[in-house]
């Protein structure tokens, strides 16, 4: 196969790809993460480069102002090409809550734990082997027995009890009524040495982690980052698509959010002066797919009738077996599934978030690329997922974007002259709008009437409306005061995608309110989880009919309460059992099950539905 070299500006990266090669698939090649919403099908337009030099196949695509898809441009010869900062995955703003409480129901009694032990060594009259003597020692000091022992571990074992005089200390993890054998240590002082853990949200965008001090229960340090799966496509879907059609799809797919995983642990340990081998103990909580990716287990089933995971309660998994960067021997817990898109995060939030412990009925909302909602108290919960669709992340959507730097979070609109005032994250120039963006623009727009009920732009008097080749828009930032220099807008195509997302999230909850026979004004307290909710506006959502038109204070906005169940799960080996247990009574609402969901989601393609009984305080 003829080689060809691409040169990557502003990056300088040089490097060499097969002839026909397409310019995305180079650009991950060398190390350069670019967006790709549709997992490289064309069909988004993220992926905009600059072709400044060199032969290229454009393949028939449309180009404007030079500027095409990557994916579908292929290397000919020894093209130069420009990838603009709105093109490429970084600087997400992920949500890092302080330090959670550990709920009063789980006591401090982490997943890893270390215990000195003195064996009794062997004799003429006492000569039993070596194992069975550290078991023993290990089963009177701690009431478990000893399981899991890798053969490295037998094989250290005789010299490592001789050359300390029979006194180790013995870390060891969890597992049920048994414990699995983590590390064998030489006693260093009078203190056992100390462990630490690390609790993981992987979720399909951003990937959020906390290094934990097992002995106190401390959390010591936090960090987040954009989940580097998202080269690969935008939603589970893409992504699982990705997995299955693709040759090395799923070992793509892993490799890239274990590297997300591993470079976030090696920035705290760096930061907090410890090595790798001190971390013990992971525990995860994600969606399925999520978790599947992370394993290695192909998701090709999720996405097909009868929506079937491959496993929903997962094995607990010695680090090595992952290639985490933590100590070979630590134990990796990931939370167990309800169904192919009701998945351990919801189970981690349910854990923590109050409505197991309370009579109180409670609804948990988490809305992302897949609306996922719980519904239910201490004595039943009932969960669906309905897919929203990834317009909320930013995707589908003309300038939409992920929560980062210059995305646009908040707007205004005079009522007069249409004359909008924009927010962006970090006071930054706009370059796109993000999902409370969108929400407030929605909303704006119909308090306005630049939109009607049924999300179509009107014919108004102001520069900002105009006719494209889409269809009509409304300019929300004119292209000199945007840090890309083009116009950011917002298209009747973009609204009507806006639509569908918040349509599917309200008819899910009205479905699982009809099929527990209960009405709106008996749900107690709405908790609402995840970055996106922690931004969200919650009058501007009611407004457009996203979520329901109840008492503000019902509203409770818990963070990223994903990785403060896995945080729980981590310090608290109780939490483990009672996630089990949890997974195993929520029961799962199929959704594409007769005509109940789609009546109600055609119901709710309106501003703010079509049935304005349903939302009293908005003015009609």
């Amino acid at each position: 196969m003829q080689q060809c070299t691409v040169l990557f500006q502003p990056d300088n990266i040089r490097l060499e790809v097969d002839k026909g090669t397409d310019l995305l698939t180079a650009a991950r090649q060398a190390g350069i993460e670019m967006k790709a919403s549709c997992g490289g099908k064309g069909s988004c337009g993220k992926c905009r480069v600059k072709v400044v030099k060199g032969s290229v196949d454009y393949q028939d695509q449309p180009t404007q102002d030079g500027w095409v898809a990557a994916c579908q441009t292929l290397v000919l010869d020894d093209p130069v090409v420009e990838i603009p900062a709105s093109s490429r995955l970084n600087g997400h703003q992920v949500l890092l809550a302080g330090a959670p409480a550990l709920p009063a129901s789980f006591p401090l009694k982490p997943l890893c734990r270390t215990v000195r032990l003195e064996v009794v060594p062997p004799s003429l009259t006492d000569p039993g082997n070596d194992l069975d003597r550290l078991c023993l020692a290990f089963a009177r000091a701690t009431g478990l027995q000893l399981a899991g022992l890798e053969l490295e571990q037998i094989r250290s074992l005789p010299d490592l009890l001789r050359r300390n005089n029979w006194r180790l200390d013995l870390t060891y993890g969890i597992v049920g009524d048994s414990a699995r054998l983590i590390g064998l240590e030489v006693p260093a002082g009078d203190a056992a040495p100390g462990s630490w853990g690390i609790a993981v949200d992987v979720g399909t965008t951003t990937v959020a982690v906390y290094l934990v001090d097992l002995a106190s229960g401390t959390v010591a340090g936090q960090a987040g980052t954009h989940n580097k799966q998202a080269q690969f496509g935008d939603d589970v879907i893409s992504r699982i698509i990705y997995a299955d059609e693709q040759e090395n799809g799923l070992a793509d797919l892993q490799q890239a959010v274990l590297d997300t995983m591993n470079g976030l642990i090696q920035d705290l340990i760096s930061r907090q002066g410890i090595q790798s081998r001190e971390i013990k103990a992971v525990t995860v909580a994600a969606n399925t797919t999520m978790t599947h990716l992370i394993f290695g287990i192909q998701p090709r089933y999720i996405r097909l009738e009868p929506y079937v995971p491959a496993v929903s309660s997962f094995p607990v998994l010695i680090a090595g077996e992952l290639g985490l960067t933590v100590h070979p021997q630590a134990l990796v817990y990931a939370f167990p599934a309800v169904a192919s898109y009701v998945g351990g995060d919801i189970v981690a939030g349910s854990l923590i978030n109050g409505m197991t412990e309370s009579e109180a009925l409670t609804l948990f909302l988490d809305i992302g690329t897949n609306g996922e909602m719980a519904l239910g108290n201490q004595d039943w919960i009932v969960t669906c997922a309905c897919s929203a669709g990834p317009a909320f992340e930013g995707a589908g959507i003309t300038d939409g974007m992920r929560a980062m730097p210059g995305a646009i979070e908040g707007i205004s609109i005079d009522p007069a002259t249409y004359e909008v005032t924009c927010f962006a994250i970090d006071g930054a120039k706009p370059v796109g709008i993000c999902g409370s963006g969108l929400i407030n623009a929605l909303s704006a727009m119909r308090q306005t009437g630049i939109i009607d009920r049924a999300g179509k732009i009107q014919d108004l008097a102001t520069p900002r409306l105009r006719r494209s080749d889409g269809g009509m828009e409304y300019v929300l930032v004119w292209a000199g005061e945007t840090a890309g220099g083009r116009d950011i807008v917002i298209t009747e195509a973009d609204v009507k995608n806006l639509l569908r997302a918040k349509g599917a999230v309200y008819a899910g909850l009205r479905s699982l309110l009809k099929a527990v026979d209960l009405e709106l004004d008996s749900i107690e307290r709405i908790c609402i989880a995840g970055g996106f909710g922690n931004c969200l506006n919650v009058a501007a959502a009611v407004e457009i009919g996203l979520l329901p038109d109840v008492a503000p204070e019902k509203y409770h906005f818990l963070g990223n309460t994903s990785v403060k169940g896995a945080y729980t799960a981590l310090v608290s080996s109780g939490a483990v059992v009672a996630a089990e247990d949890l997974a195993r009574r929520m029961t799962y609402l199929e959704l594409s099950l007769g005509n109940g969901f789609m009546e109600e989601f055609m119901a709710a393609l309106f501003l703010p539905h079509t049935d304005l009984t349903l939302f009293p305080s908005i003015d009609k």
